[in-house]
C-alpha cells in the first residue's frame, strides 16, 4: 500500500494509506511543491524557507513513489549534514533509516535518498554512470555549470517515475551566471527547452513561520551592507557580494540598440577589440566620439572557431563600419609550431579584416582604466556606453567575480565569463595610453598617434 504526505489542496485516494506530517507550506512553497517542470529553481533571497521545502519535497516523492531513487547534493558534505541530514532525521526520523557508510537515507517502501557533495570537478565525476529519478541541488549557485551538467546527466532510468531536478539558490557564487541565464534571464542555448525550466522566487517576507519565530531576522538583513542587502533581502540577481564590477548598472551603462540612432553621436570612429581562444571568440565593435566616450555597438561571442573562421566573423562584424584597427590579445603574435605562422598573420588574411595590433593586456591597470570609463561624471554620466544587443558582455559584466586572492583582479572562473570583459579591457587600454607614433606601417602594427581621438 502506498503512503504519501498530504499537502495543501491535495486529498487521499481510495485504498491509499495517508501519512500526515506536521507543517503547512506557505504560498511560495506550495508553488514549489506543485511544479512539474523538469528543472525547478526555488529561492533568490535568504530566509525564504528553501531548505524545509526541499526536504519536504524529497520525502513526499519518496512516499508517493515506492522505490524511487533520489540524490541530494550540496557543495560539501559537512554543509549537507548540518543543513539537511540532521533536520531530516529530526523531522522524519520515524520514516527513515540512515546508513553512514553508504551515505543514504532509506524508507521502508524501497525509496532512497543518496547524500552527495561536489567541491570540485573531480567530485562531479563520481556521479557518472549513476541513475537517479530525482536530483536536488541545494545552493546551486555554489556549483559551476560544468559540475551541474555532469551531475544532471545522471537524471535517467527506466522505471515509471517522474524525472526532475530541483534547485535552491541565492544570488552570488561561482554558479551565479548559469543559474541566472537559465532561470532569471531565460536565455536558452540550442537543446535547452524553455518549457523545462521554471523559477519560483521566495523572499523572507514569504516565510510566515520564520517571521513569527524570529522577527529580528528581517532587521538583521536590513542592516547588511547595500549589496548584500539587495541580494539577500530583496533577491536581486544583478547585484551580489563578490561582484567584480559593482559599479556596473544596466540602467546607466546600457542603451537600447533599437533607438541607438538617436543616442549615439553622429560622428564616431570605429575600431574592434577581440580575444581569441578556441573555447570562445569575443569581439566588440566600438565607437569613439569627439568627447572620447566609448560606445560598444555590437558583439560577436562564439565558441569552437578556428583562427580563419574567427577572422571571418570579425570581418563580418566590421562590414560597412569603416573600422580603422583591431586590437587583440598579444599571444596571437606567437608563432605556431604547426605552420610557422602567427595567429595574427592567419587572422589578418581574410578580406575586410582591419589592421591588427597587439593589446596592452596588463590586468590590474586595465581594470582600473575600465572602472574610470564606468564612473559617473557629474552632469555627464559615464564614458562607456554598451548597446543592449551586447547581451554576452552585459551578462558577463554583471556576473564576473573578484579573484579571492587578488581583490583588484577578476577571477578566472567561471572562465566563460572572462572573455567579453577582457576584450573590453583591451578596448579601453587601446584608447587610454597610446605609444609613441610609428614612422612605418605594417598590417600587424597599426600606427597610433599621440591623440586619443586621432587613430
Amino acid at each position: 500500500m502506498t503512503g504519501r504526505v498530504i499537502v495543501t489542496g491535495e486529498a487521499g485516494q481510495g485504498g491509499e494509506r495517508v501519512i500526515r506530517i506536521p507543517g503547512v507550506p506557505n504560498k511560495k512553497q506550495q508553488l514549489f511543491f506543485n511544479s512539474r517542470t523538469r528543472f525547478t529553481a526555488y529561492g533568490g533571497a535568504r530566509g525564504g524557507g528553501k531548505s524545509w521545502a526541499l526536504r519536504r519535497k524529497l520525502i513526499a516523492l519518496c512516499l508517493r513513489y515506492p522505490g524511487i531513487r533520489c540524490l541530494l547534493v550540496r557543495r560539501t558534505y559537512p554543509e549537507l549534514k548540518a543543513n539537511h541530514l540532521g533536520p531530516m532525521l529530526r523531522e522524519y526520523g520515524a520514516l527513515l533509516h540512515y546508513s553512514e557508510g553508504e551515505k543514504r537515507l532509506s524508507l521502508a517502501n524501497g525509496s532512497t535518498i543518496d547524500l552527495g557533495y561536489c567541491l570540485c570537478d573531480r567530485d562531479a565525476l563520481r556521479y557518472q554512470g549513476q541513475e537517479y529519478d530525482i536530483i536536488a541541488v541545494d545552493e546551486a549557485t555554489q556549483l559551476s555549470e560544468y559540475q551541474f551538467s555532469v551531475i544532471s546527466a545522471s537524471l535517467r532510468g527506466t522505471g515509471n517515475y517522474p524525472r526532475r531536478i530541483y534547485l535552491t539558490c541565492n544570488p552570488g557564487g561561482i554558479g551565479h551566471a548559469w543559474v541566472k541565464r537559465l532561470f532569471i534571464d531565460r536565455n536558452f542555448r540550442p537543446g535547452e527547452h524553455p518549457d523545462d525550466y521554471s523559477f519560483i522566487p521566495a523572499l523572507v517576507y514569504d516565510n510566515d513561520v520564520l517571521l513569527s519565530a524570529d522577527p529580528g531576522y528581517v532587521r538583521q538583513l536590513e542592516r547588511l551592507p547595500a549589496r548584500l542587502r539587495d541580494a539577500w533581502l530583496h533577491g536581486r540577481w544583478d547585484v551580489f557580494e563578490g561582484q567584480f564590477f559593482a559599479e556596473f548598472d544596466e540602467s546607466v551603462h546600457v542603451f537600447d540598440a533599437a533607438t541607438g540612432a538617436a543616442v549615439i553621436p553622429n560622428k564616431t570612429r570605429r575600431f574592434v577589440a577581440l580575444d581569441y581562444g578556441f573555447d570562445m571568440l569575443a569581439a566588440l565593435l566600438v565607437g569613439v566620439d569627439s568627447d572620447m566616450d566609448l560606445w560598444v555597438l555590437d558583439e560577436c561571442c562564439e565558441p569552437n572557431l578556428t583562427l580563419s573562421e574567427a577572422a571571418g566573423r570579425v570581418a563580418e562584424l566590421c562590414r560597412g563600419q569603416e573600422v580603422e584597427y583591431a586590437v587583440a590579445s598579444p599571444d596571437l603574435w606567437n608563432r605556431r609550431q604547426d605552420s610557422g605562422r602567427s595567429g595574427a598573420e592567419i587572422m589578418q588574411a581574410p578580406p575586410g579584416m582591419p589592421p591588427l595590433r597587439p593589446a596592452d593586456n596588463r590586468r590590474i591597470p586595465g581594470w582600473r582604466v575600465l572602472r574610470e570609463y564606468l564612473a559617473i561624471r557629474e552632469g555627464k554620466g559615464p564614458s562607456l556606453h554598451i548597446s543592449k544587443r551586447c547581451s554576452t558582455l552585459i551578462n558577463s559584466m554583471q556576473s564576473l567575480l573578484c579573484d579571492p586572492a587578488r581583490p583588484e583582479d577578476a577571477a578566472g572562473e567561471p572562465h566563460v565569463l572572462t572573455h567579453a570583459p577582457e576584450t573590453l579591457r583591451y578596448a579601453v587600454m587601446s584608447r587610454s595610453q597610446p605609444p609613441e607614433p610609428q614612422t612605418t606601417f605594417s598590417p600587424f602594427t597599426f600606427r597610433r598617434s599621440r591623440s586619443l581621438y586621432d587613430f
